[in-house]
């Protein structure tokens, strides 16, 4: 709605049918407000509707057709209209006229014969109360909307540093591409489709989703940690370099609680990222690291992207391995799913592993081959000692 500005006089609009009261009131208003007339409510809506708005309206209540009554609930009912204040100027006194009128949503009663000068005090107070409406209304609106601003812009932030973390990590493998992003969607995905089952649904909310997806791609942050010499080692590594490789996941976790630490509070998300970094290579029979727990001591998280990063790895060529077709994955999964996974999620999987593959081909790396039909053994860390 368009308002008066502050180095304007306000806009009356009155409403009326009798010419007398029209003149008499262009009389009374005309050296304080900008006026506008109307013998009918028909005529009076239109001017109300149109650019600028008044910023009140004078109304009688008898009038041939449509009567003040009818126009008021019309004004009201129009969110062009339904902000500016109405004050009804009618002979009609009766306390249940009175009654009618507020309760249609005026913010006054002036009967006729009118005194000039408690007319113009309602004016001017009813005037002085909309223009104090309508700042604290924009300046609502103004910061909520810098709020939105403000919270679109920490979360873009926070996407912004989670992917240029998670990137450093996988940059230093030339080989794993999109898995980042990939991994992201399996899971969510994943977590939706759990997200009805009876062991899942407590915990799998859509901000918990949400947190899931952000969290995600800090899993291998560890990484960073592990030298080049066996991470990206051709051959299979010894039980010696295996141990080595198994940090990265309290490197990972040990990064994240450091940044939080720095940060002085904590996070949702950070705290799911813990989670996942440290416990993503646990399995469902207790033979997984660093801790070798088990069964739902594995954090839901965890056991969401155990799923998702054990499919990429074996979807994706690496450099002791090329990489396998998603049929065989798929298979694979299935059957090392009883050891490997939680049987709910691995039930997930076999579920909707086409929307995995899906995935998979929208955001596959240029030398991708997910129709490769060489079959390979297990990926590094499952097969190491």
């Amino acid at each position: 709605m368009i308002r008066s500005g502050p180095s304007e006089k306000p806009t009356i609009l009155v409403i009326d049918d009798t010419p007398e009261n029209l003149s008499l009131m262009q009389f009374l208003l005309r050296d304080l407000y900008l006026l506008k007339g109307a013998n009918n409510g028909e005529r009076g809506l239109e001017i109300a509707q149109a650019d600028p708005a008044p910023d009140l309206i004078l109304l009688d209540v008898m009038m041939p057709g449509m009567d003040g009554h009818e126009v008021c609930l019309r004004l009201k009912q129009n969110p062009r209209t339904a902000d500016i204040p109405v004050i009804f100027l009618t002979a009609r006194g009766e306390l249940e006229d009175e009654e009618m009128g507020f309760a249609l949503g005026a913010v006054d009663y002036i009967t006729k014969p009118i005194s000039p000068s408690i007319c113009l005090a309602r004016l001017r107070t009813h005037l002085a109360l909309k223009s104090t409406a309508d700042f604290l209304r924009d300046q609502n609106v103004f910061l909520e909307s810098e709020v939105a601003r403000r919270t679109r812009e920490v979360n873009a932030i926070q996407d912004v540093t989670i992917l240029a973390m998670a990137s450093l990590a996988e940059t230093r493998d030339a080989d794993t591409g999109n898995h980042i992003r990939r991994t992201q969607h399996y899971v969510r995905a994943l977590a939706w489709k759990l997200s009805a089952h009876p062991r899942f649904r407590d915990y799998l909310s859509m901000a918990t989703i949400s947190m899931l997806f952000k969290s995600a791609p800090l899993h291998d942050i560890g990484k960073v940690g592990i030298p080049d010499y066996i991470l990206l080692k051709k051959g299979r590594l010894t039980a010696e370099e295996f141990e080595v490789m198994k940090t990265h996941t309290t490197l990972g976790r040990d990064a994240i609680a450091s940044a939080e630490k720095a940060l002085g509070l904590e996070v949702d998300f950070l705290t799911m990222a813990k989670q996942i970094a440290y416990s993503h290579q646990e399995k469902w029979d207790g033979s997984g690291y660093p801790e070798g727990l088990a069964g739902d001591a594995i954090p839901i998280p965890a056991r969401l992207m155990a799923v998702a990063d054990v499919y990429d790895a074996l979807i994706s060529r690496r450099v002791y391995k090329e990489a396998m077709s998603h049929a065989q994955a798929v298979a694979m999964i299935q059957q090392s799913g009883g050891q490997h996974f939680d049987p709910d999620v691995l039930d997930a999987f076999m579920q909707i592993h086409q929307q995995f593959y899906a995935i998979a081909l929208t955001y596959g790396d240029n030398d991708f081959n997910l129709q490769s039909t060489q079959l390979q053994g297990p990926t590094r860390l499952e097969s190491q000692p």
